[in-house]
């Protein structure tokens, strides 16, 4: 096949040569066919051509036919070298031959092993399958028997909790029946409440045959009980009904230790509980309202009147005086329209009530309101007590106004005595700040039991106050000016009876913002000018009337700035009508002393000086000049005497004498400045008083305030 190849090699040519030009596949199946055709007529070259070409990039292929070999000789080479293998590997296995005997004996051996191995295992595999359905078993019963223990556990426990609250221990029995009501008789009843509920509430113990024998025997320990804490509950209460008990110390210390007696007749005795309940309302408020009867009593010994139905602003003191007063000490009088001290009750409005025996002792006589807040301290103080008791003894807030019907009675009645009777307004007005300022400290305990009271209080105090304070009103517009009228230009006591008593209101009313009060307090203004105006026209001269005027509106500013008072309105009036009659009595003063000087200066303006027909003359000036340099200190001098003598208030008469004194500095400089305009006026300048002058002798008075 070598020589075949080698002889190829040399017709074709160089295998580089043909890689170089190319392959004619189509030329070689040609020669192919040719050289085929010569052998045999019988082959078939169909599909050879689609074969090359799958052959193509073949490189066994490509490198046969690179070489020029003749594919029958390459077969034939090719066949022969099969053939040669054949043989070799025969040889080869006859030499192996007993090692493959020996292979096949071993496999046989294995084959035979692996099937007793195969039996073996089938085996451990049908036991562990009885294995797994065992176990499988065995978990089934597992789980069976778990459940089960668990509904035994829970009908033990069940039935362990029906047996112990359906039984009665002898103990309980002995304890119940023969012991004395303490903490362990409550302990006993808290058992005995809760086997009485099992019987009655839980369904299963209704068809049980233990409740057969167990609910006779419950039942007359139910009666037993209630009837004992009943008899006992009861010399509780009536032990409250003991003169000077101190309720709150037993109510606390007592019947508190002992209030599940009254939540086991609540739920085991509705019919006792009820009669318990009735018996300390029925107590209670026949206690309480003896004690505040007791203490209304004493309070009334302790009231000073300060007011009757003739202590208004506008009745004359004479009157009032004679008739009415006799004696009484004039510091009370004094009290019916100035505030004074007792302003002072709204900042002691939480200090303890009044001890009326130790007040009594010491001879001290009280304002009404003070007795009031007193009353009401101890109201709200018991009101207090009782409700959170009422709450935590018997849970039940209603239980108070039960109680309270009573006291409430009693301080009504007396309140009802008294209010008719009061004019005092001041005291009034106090009365309904004291109730605002009970309001706010109930509120701030969070207690709504004295609500309604309070707000009944409060509207009955309004009206009442209005109807005064309409009667000190009526006083002023209704007065009779010649009764009332004084040969006397210091203030009236009619005005001073109004400014202490605006001045008191004003000052009550400073953190309320009584818009109300602050109306009918403009109404009360209005009619006092009117009055005072009309008293005013009494005095015949001009001048006593302005003087009377100004030194009543000044005592009035006074009074109202004395009390603190924010009296914006009232006082702005005051001080704006005493800024005009001020002025008109500057005026009149100096018209007394200088009426020549003043009239020449008003008539002569520096326009008129300007022209020529009207310009005055030495002779006319001259006289006018002398007079004021003759006797100006000496008019002053009255001038001083005069205002000291006419005004209460020493101050305000300096305030006036000092705008008098400026406004004839201010006259007298407009007369120097004509005579400097009238031709030869330097002529009088030898008797002109000098500015400085002047202005000296007024400082020389106002050193004097």
């Amino acid at each position: 096949m070598a020589t075949a190849i080698g002889k190829s090699g040399e017709s074709l040519g160089d295998a580089n040569d043909v890689q170089r030009h190319g392959l004619d596949l189509g030329m070689l199946v040609g020669q192919l066919a040719l050289e085929e055709d010569a052998s045999s007529d019988d082959v078939s070259l169909e599909g050879l051509q689609k074969e090359l070409e799958e052959c193509k990039h073949d490189e066994e292929v490509l490198n046969i036919l690179s070489k020029g070999t003749k594919l029958r000789e390459y077969t034939k080479g090719v066949e022969n070298n099969v053939r040669q293998d054949e043989l070799e590997s025969i040889q080869d296995y006859i030499k192996e031959s007993d090692n493959l005997v020996s292979l096949h004996d071993q496999i046989h051996d294995c084959d035979s092993m692996l099937s007793q191995m195969e039996s073996l295992l089938g085996g451990f595999q049908a036991e562990i399958g009885s294995i797994s359905s065992e176990i499988k078993s065995l978990q089934e019963k597992s789980m069976d028997m778990g459940l089960k223990l668990k509904n035994r556990k829970v009908a033990e426990s069940t039935l362990a909790r029906f047996v112990e609250d359906i039984i009665v221990p002898p103990r309980m029995v002995d304890i119940i029946i023969d012991g004395e009501v303490n903490d362990e008789y409550m302990r006993t009843l808290e058992i005995l409440s809760k086997k009485l509920k099992f019987v009655e509430v839980d369904p299963m113990v209704k068809s049980s045959k233990a409740l057969k024998d167990v609910q006779p025997e419950l039942e007359r320990l139910r009666q037993k009980a209630v009837a004992k804490v009943f008899e006992f509950i009861i010399q509780k209460l009536y032990a409250l009904r003991k003169p000077k008990t101190n309720i709150q110390i037993l109510q606390q210390s007592v019947l508190l230790k002992y209030k599940y007696v009254v939540v086991f007749l609540k739920e085991h005795g509705k019919e006792i509980y009820t009669e318990v309940r009735g018996a300390y309302i029925d107590t209670m408020n026949k206690v309480l309202s003896a004690h505040f009867r007791a203490y209304i009593q004493a309070l009334e010994k302790l009231q000073l009147d300060i007011a009757t139905s003739s202590d208004l602003i506008g009745v004359e003191a004479r009157s009032a005086g004679l008739f009415y007063r006799g004696r009484e000490p004039l510091k009370n009088r004094s009290a019916v329209f100035a505030l004074g001290d007792r302003i002072n009750i709204l900042k002691e409005i939480d200090q303890p009530a009044l001890i009326p025996h130790i007040a009594e002792a010491s001879s001290l006589k009280y304002p009404y309101e003070v007795l009031f807040r007193s009353l009401h301290k101890l109201l709200m103080d018991t009101a207090t007590s009782e409700y959170f008791f009422c709450d935590d003894f018997f849970g039940e807030e209603s239980i108070f106004y039960d109680i309270f019907a009573g006291p409430f009675a009693v301080i009504d009645e007396h309140f009802n005595s008294i209010l008719p009777n009061c004019y005092d307004a001041i005291g009034l007005m106090l009365m309904i700040r004291i109730v605002h300022q009970h309001q706010l400290i109930m509120s701030r305990r969070r207690i709504p039991c004295l609500d309604s009271y309070l707000d009944k209080v409060n509207i009955s105090l309004w009206p009442r106050f209005k109807m005064v304070f309409d009667m000190h009103l009526n006083s002023l517009r209704n007065a009779n000016v010649r009764t009332l009228w004084e040969d006397d230009i210091h203030p009236h006591y009619v005005m001073r009876r109004y400014a202490e008593f605006t001045a008191s209101l004003v000052h009550i009313n400073v953190e309320y913002g009584d818009g109300q009060l602050e109306l009918n307090l403009e109404r009360l203004r209005m009619a006092i000018d009117d009055l005072l105006i009309k008293l005013a026209k009494m005095f015949t001269k001009p001048k006593l009337q302005t003087v009377f005027l100004i030194n009543n509106y000044d005592m009035t500013i006074t009074i109202l700035k004395e009390a603190g008072s924010v009296s914006g309105k009232a006082q702005m009036h005051f001080e704006e009508v005493l800024k005009s009659n001020t002025t008109i009595f500057v005026e009149e003063l100096l018209l007394e002393h200088f009426n020549d000087l003043i009239k020449f200066v008003k008539t002569q303006t520096s326009e008129d000086m300007n022209t020529t027909s009207d310009r005055p003359t030495i002779a006319a000036i001259e006289p006018l000049v002398k007079d004021f340099a003759g006797r100006w200190k000496a008019a002053i001098e009255l001038m001083h005497k005069d205002v000291i003598t006419s005004f209460s208030n020493f101050l305000c008469g300096m305030e006036i004498l000092k705008a008098a004194l400026t406004q004839l500095l201010l006259y007298y400089t407009r007369l120097s400045d004509c005579i400097k305009k009238v031709p030869g006026g330097s002529a009088l300048n030898k008797d002109l008083v000098s500015i400085s002058s002047i202005m000296y002798e007024i400082k020389k008075y106002s050193r004097t305030f």
